[in-house]
Order: C-alpha cells, then structure tokens, then sequence
C-alpha cells in the first residue's frame, strides 16, 4: 500500500464521521430524502476532504481554481455512480434476505455507497484531481513516484 493511499485513508475517516454522521442527521432527524441527505452530506463531506487532501494527503501544488473545478467533477461523478450503485445492491439484498429487515434497507443503501464511493474518489483524486507531474528521470531514479 503506497503513503498516498494511507493518507487518503486516514482523511477518508475525519472525512466519513463528518460527511456519514451529517447523512445520517438530515435522513433521520430532520427525515429529507435519500438523495437529499446523501447530498448534503457529501458536499459537507467534500469541503472537509479537499483542503485535507490537497495539503495533506496529496501535497498537491495544482492551481486552487483548477483543481477545484476537477474535485467538484470528480465528486458529482463518484456520487452519482456510487450512491445509485448502492441503493439498488442494498435494497436487491435487503428485499432477497428474509433475515434482514427492508426498513433498514436506505441505512445500507448508505453504508454501500460511502464504500463505492471511496475507492472511486482516490482514483479520481490521485489521477485526476491531485496527479504530480513527474519526469521520466526522476522515475528512474527514485522508482515509482507514489
């Protein structure tokens, strides 16, 4: 495992209690909607994860302007993909397992697409976002960059 990844983990939990804990306050204490609260969430969320993993997990020096407009792209992508992505596995699970209860089938539906969504979001980070430039010199010399 390359030191991006284990800064980019370390970040994704300050980023997972702040952006999962807000989900779950607007899906259940002020009960908005699914899309709504897995929104928010993630926008509070994304604010929190970018100035962290452009400074600390990244160290990136990419312009603020450019880098933000590509972050915002790269968030939009990954939750669309994965919080869809995770509500239909949960509730195909949820509706196919007679152990576990449909009621709690958006608290998974969560779960799942918080999962998806953070592998997406590293690669989106790390190759698009963040990405170094490096040249093939220093390649050779120091070996693999990340």
């Amino acid at each position: 495992m390359n030191n991006s990844f284990f800064r980019f983990l370390v970040v994704g939990v300050i980023n997972t209690i702040v952006g999962l804990s807000s989900m779950y306050l607007f899906l259940h204490l002020f009960s908005f909607s699914y899309w709504i609260s897995t929104f928010l969430g993630n926008i509070i969320g994304a604010c929190v994860s970018y100035f962290l993993n452009r400074t600390f997990t990244f160290k990136s020096d990419a312009a603020m302007g450019k880098s933000m407009i590509r972050f915002a792209a790269v968030i939009l992508a990954c939750y669309f993909i994965s919080y869809y992505l995770g509500e239909k596995i949960a509730y195909f699970i949820f509706a196919h397992l007679s152990f576990l209860s449909e009621k709690y089938a958006q608290d998974g539906a969560v779960l799942f697409g918080t999962g998806f969504y953070t592998i997406l979001n590293y690669l989106g980070q790390r190759l698009f976002v963040f990405q170094k430039k490096y040249s093939t010199q220093s390649i050779i010399e120091k070996g693999d960059p990340s």
